[in-house]
């Protein structure tokens, strides 16, 4: 059977891990092998605590974190500005900054254990879909004044010799950012952890996990274990043991498609190596892979479409930046879920009785996850209380099945806006 998506069928080869079978014990036990747990158990090993097991329902990044877009850059779900208002500068600061250091230690990770993972460390690219560039000048000014970082300006001219379309005016260049693939990532970073100890378990559903005494009981189909410590850690792809962590996230689907190779026509359309996306709410994202395909991503719904009705929508937003690709092939189509918090923001924490949870990553999740991994890491190894810099964006309740509604009139809502906009300017 062809492979679901681009990034299984161009995986390096990588051993299947086995099921859990009978009983064992660990220090911390992780339900959920996407970028949140295997983050945080590369980054216990890191730490010294090496007695962790990590079970996975499907296979490791099986979920979102498998079938993203492959950007790595700062920030979160939440705007810069937003989080100033809501935090003031000194925390909003130590928050952003924690997803701008996280991007320097995925670089590090990288290179000290050797992951193959295609890396372009070639930045990324903030679009204006729009004439007016003072959303442009709003961001840039707020990045370097209140959060220090230096966004450089695009001009037209340049920014369309760099991406051949005309649907753009200007834009701003963040340095600090790459792209990669992001299963090959994540099995790169299993292969570090378990060479340090630390056990993984595909094809391990998690049916229950209840307190036994001092100790939790994690019950799969086939086994157990026992821990001290428990993290929940499924994204988007709820695992239906703790209803309030469940219930503070709403499950989203976002779209993605790779072309056929597209060999010397890919030069007609971009010449750089930097990922993209565009100002819009409902925004394009797109890079280039090392085969030549153009990766194309967007879009946000509540539905699960078919391969058919995801190509038709993707592809008529391609051609709208890129007209010169019409006719193009396209090999692969697949979409993900990813688990929204209402507050935009991720939510980690614990009822303080050695369950934890880590979770709504927003579709930005590379950076902010092995952030987040960190910051939990260092709880559980060193008793470091960082982590309450999320406390404040709680488990509050998503209302589903209501929250799916509001999501998606707020999305075409926003969509509309900037219909509206581009209307006005044209």
């Amino acid at each position: 059977m062809m492979p679901s998506t681009w990034y299984a069928a161009s995986a390096r080869p990588f051993a299947g891990l086995p099921p859990l079978q009978g009983k064992t014990e660990a220090r911390v036990a992780i339900v959920g092998g996407g970028y949140a747990g295997v983050c945080l158990a590369l980054g216990l090993a890191e730490r010294g605590v090496l007695d962790v097991v990590l079970l996975e329902r499907h296979g490791i990044g099986h979920g979102a974190s498998g079938r993203n877009g492959g950007f790595v850059f700062g920030g979160y779900s939440l705007g810069e500005d937003e989080l100033l208002r809501r935090l003031g500068p000194e925390r909003a600061l130590r928050l952003y900054g924690a997803t701008t250091r996280a991007v320097d230690l995925i670089r590090e990770r990288i290179t000290r254990y050797a992951i193959e993972c295609d890396a372009v460390d070639a930045g990324v690219i903030w679009a204006n879909w729009f004439r007016d560039p003072e959303v442009l000048r709003e961001r840039q000014r707020l990045l370097r004044e209140d959060y220090g970082v230096e966004w450089e300006w695009l001009p037209e001219e340049q920014l369309r010799a760099l991406i051949r379309s005309t649907r753009y005016h200007d834009g701003l260049f963040e340095r600090n950012a790459l792209h990669l693939h992001p299963l090959d990532y994540l099995h790169g970073m299993v292969l570090a952890a378990q060479g340090q100890g630390v056990r993984f378990h595909e094809n391990s559903r998690v049916r229950r996990v209840e307190r036994n005494g001092s100790d939790w009981r994690v019950r799969t189909d086939a086994g157990e274990v026992k821990a001290q410590v428990v993290v929940l850690a499924c994204g988007g792809y709820l695992a239906g043991l703790e209803r309030g962590i469940d219930r503070a996230v709403l499950p989203i689907a976002t779209y993605v498609m790779a072309t056929e190779p597209l060999g010397e026509r890919l030069h007609e359309c971009l010449v750089t190596r930097a990922a993209i996306y565009d100002t819009r709410f409902a925004f394009d994202y797109y890079r280039p892979l090392k085969d030549t395909r153009l990766l194309w991503g967007g879009r946000i719904s509540i539905r699960q479409r078919s391969s058919k009705s995801i190509r038709h929508l993707l592809m008529r937003d391609l051609l709208r930046v890129f007209p010169q690709l019409a006719g193009v092939g396209i090999d692969f189509v697949w979409s993900g879920l990813m688990s929204y918090a209402r507050h935009q923001m991720p939510q980690l924490g614990t009822r303080g009785d050695g369950l934890w949870w880590m979770q709504a990553f927003g579709g930005h999740g590379t950076a902010p996850t092995c952030a987040a991994g960190e910051l939990l890491a260092d709880a559980i190894a060193q008793n470091d209380e960082g982590w309450r810099e999320f406390a404040e964006f709680g488990l509050q309740s998503a209302w589903r099945p209501l929250g799916y509604l509001g999501a998606q009139a707020q999305y075409w809502w926003l969509e509309a806006r900037d219909r509206w906009k581009a209307m006005l300017e044209a």
